[in-house]
């Protein structure tokens, strides 16, 4: 189940005399990422390199920011990968030390610079939410609120006219198991009508 993070973490990582800062934070898109990104770049004018890797919303990206091809960005791409996050970026500042470190020295030290970053951070499960109306009648109100809630769906709103019609969010993966149980607890009495938005 994909997962994000829910605030800013750090990490500060020496090797072979460069320094390495390591970022992680949800971000919603590509436009926010790089705005954060020039953010970094002003903060640390006499950095060597900003990269940063990049999943959220669909987007991607993986920028190595004058490093040798494949040695920053993507190495830490594979790390929310590998990790299922959504809506994340990464990012790490080098400060070089004047010591050649290699590719996989690169690597190794962009792709540590993430994740340890990302240890200190929480993680949540991204869930997906439906939104489901259905009507019904009043002698049946009390059971839907009690089916509604043993489920662990959120009650929206209530209306009473000639049926009553209730709004109801719960998780995507749990919606269709949930609307057979109520079909089933109120012998078919419930109408589900299109939404119209």
């Amino acid at each position: 189940m994909p997962q994000t993070i829910i605030s800013l973490a750090t990490s500060d990582l020496i090797v072979k005399k460069s320094r390495f800062l390591g970022f992680v934070q949800p971000v919603a898109d590509r436009a926010e990422a790089q705005a954060i990104i020039a953010r970094l770049r002003a903060e640390h004018p006499d950095a060597a390199h900003v990269c940063w890797a990049l999943l959220a919303g669909g987007q991607s990206a993986a920028v190595d920011d004058g490093e040798p091809g494949g040695t920053a960005g993507r190495p830490m791409l594979d790390v929310l990968r590998h990790q299922d996050l959504e809506g994340v970026l990464a990012a790490v500042v080098r400060y070089y030390g004047g010591i050649k470190l290699g590719a996989g020295g690169l690597v190794r030290a962009y792709t540590d610079a993430v994740a340890q970053a990302l240890l200190k951070v929480e993680k949540v499960a991204i869930v997906r939410y439906a939104e489901l109306h259905c009507t019904l009648p009043y002698s049946l109100e009390g059971l839907l609120r009690r089916e509604l809630a043993a489920a662990g769906a959120t009650l929206l709103q209530v209306s009473h006219d000639q049926r009553v019609t209730l709004a109801f969010r719960i998780a995507q993966a749990a919606a269709p198991a949930l609307v057979a149980q109520l079909n089933e607890a109120s012998s078919g009495q419930l109408k589900w009508p299109p939404r119209h938005e």
